[in-house]
């Protein structure tokens, strides 16, 4: 038997454009919002054409998701916030301190008592008040709580990704491009950790910033939003989000003293030759950024006290590798991804490496799971929880070699000194899985979005027995390597 501590957490997470919607009056409209909806999107196939309202539900049915969770075992959630759901009106005329050093860095936030009384009057305090219940519900049945700020949706007033492409940032509401932003962040960070903050046992600021940055302006045909190709925009966003989480840090602290995170996206990057170890290196170093600025201070070749000492905890989301090549590109390394392996393989298929792969092609590499969490033990030396790790796989193959290969080398982490304590698997139930639409099932609970009727896959048994007895009982090793196909 494989023992995890006793006060080691099993979770799940919701996320209100992929789970929320689907009940009579539980839409709300953000930025992904329109983009999902948007003719040319989903005339081009640049999004699936299915769309949020038409989800899981969770908004009304979050009674019954509590009560499978905790049946499986379930000890802990991170549930999402949404600030556009909490403030569909602007809140740019909420007047707060801003303080700023001589380079246009916004170094300070400060939101006080009478900016919270103005931003209630802004506030949909009918959704705020549901929020309420629906926590409280979870905490209720003895659930340990991270409540979560920024899992990529915006308002509308802040982030029209429509029109960002069509007519340009310029001219046009352009989220993390507005340096507008992180002020207004900040001001919803210290709304909701003053009205919500007695519920929280922990809290973090925003859900993989990274991908919002990339997908948003480098990768543009993925399918998300504002599919603006430009890397000055792509590093402006970044540093605004780095920003963000800084004066959000400090504005929840303002309001309660429970341990903030961030929780970023790692793939377990790997050379395909010794000679393409500078690709991994430069991938790398745009990860580790976003922990170095709240950690260190250290952001784009500078050293600000503004930023420094903003982490007390991180979040790992690990689902497979990435094998890079290195491309010269006009004298700077560039990194040019290999087909074939962890993100990049064919769905349902086989990798390079006779590996089984997800419906979404990627590959089950669960080793990666070690390798990144020890790098991060090696760099940072702060706690950490895997708060996503999961698979796309409707017809459950695969799930549940996945899920206790990858808890085993959590277990191996944990046992070569790493301070990791708790695993949030992606996910209780299928979801919207963004521009990919509801054909990519990554739920240990089954749900026919025609009726919200939840069914339990197989592999949600196999989850509790593990989160039950808080460990890999002797009958479930044999799932500890994933099998190797041909």
């Amino acid at each position: 038997m494989i023992k995890f501590p006793g006060d080691f957490k099993f979770g799940f997470s919701t996320v209100g454009t992929q789970h929320e919607m689907g009940t009579p009056g539980s839409e709300f409209t953000s930025d992904w919002y329109l983009w999902l909806h948007d003719p040319e999107n989903i005339a081009s196939g640049l999004v699936s054409g299915d769309l949020p309202e038409h989800g899981p539900g969770y908004w009304d049915l979050y009674k019954q998701d509590h009560s499978i969770a905790r049946d499986l075992g379930l000890d802990a959630a991170w549930i999402t916030i949404e600030w556009a759901r909490i403030f569909p009106k602007p809140t740019f005329d909420v007047k707060v301190k801003v303080d700023e050093d001589g380079k246009g860095n916004i170094t300070g936030v400060e939101v006080d008592e009478k900016a919270i009384e103005e931003l209630r009057g802004l506030a949909n305090l009918a959704a705020l008040n549901h929020y309420r219940e629906i926590l409280s519900d979870w905490k209720a049945r003895g659930g340990f709580l991270i409540i979560n700020l920024f899992h990529w949706a915006m308002p509308t007033w802040l982030h029209d990704p429509i029109a960002v492409r069509k007519h340009g940032p310029d001219r046009a509401p352009s989220g993390w491009l507005d340096r507008r932003a992180v002020i207004e962040f900040a001001k919803f960070a210290a709304f909701i950790a003053h009205e919500l903050g007695d519920l929280a046992d922990m809290w973090y600021t925003m859900n993989e910033p990274g991908v919002v940055i990339t997908e948003g302006y480098l990768y543009v045909k993925s399918g998300f939003p504002p599919g603006y190709l430009d890397l000055n925009s792509m590093n402006i966003a970044a540093k605004h989000l780095i920003e963000a989480h800084a004066r959000a840090y400090d504005a929840i602290k303002a309001y309660s003293k429970k341990p903030i995170g961030l929780v970023y996206s790692f793939a377990d990057y790997q050379p395909l030759t010794p000679n393409d170890e500078p690709a991994v290196e430069e991938a790398r170093a745009l990860d580790y950024s976003f922990l170095d600025a709240p950690v260190r201070g250290e952001l784009m070749g500078a050293v600000r006290d503004d930023l420094k000492g903003r982490l007390d905890w991180i979040g790992v989301n690990y689902y497979t590798r990435a094998v890079l090549r290195r491309r010269q590109d006009t004298g700077r390394v560039a990194v040019s991804v290999v087909g074939g392996f962890g993100y990049s393989c064919e769905p349902g298929g086989v990798s390079g490496d006779k590996r089984p792969c997800s419906d979404f092609g990627w590959e089950i590499y669960p080793e990666g799971m070690y390798n990144v969490l020890m790098r991060l033990h090696e760099r940072y030396r702060m706690p950490m929880y895997v708060t996503e790790n999961g698979i796309a796989d409707e017809h459950d193959r695969w799930r549940s070699w996945f899920l206790v290969s990858h808890l085993y080398q959590v277990h191996r982490a944990m046992q070569a000194g790493a301070d990791i304590r708790g695993y949030f698997h992606w996910n209780l139930t299928d979801n919207l899985e963004w521009a990919a639409g509801y054909r990519m099932r990554f739920g240990l609970v089954y749900v026919d979005y025609s009726t919200k009727r939840r069914y339990l896959r197989p592999s949600a048994l196999v989850m509790r027995e593990i989160a039950r007895q808080k460990a890999i009982p002797d009958y479930l090793e044999h799932y500890t390597n994933p099998p190797k196909l041909g």
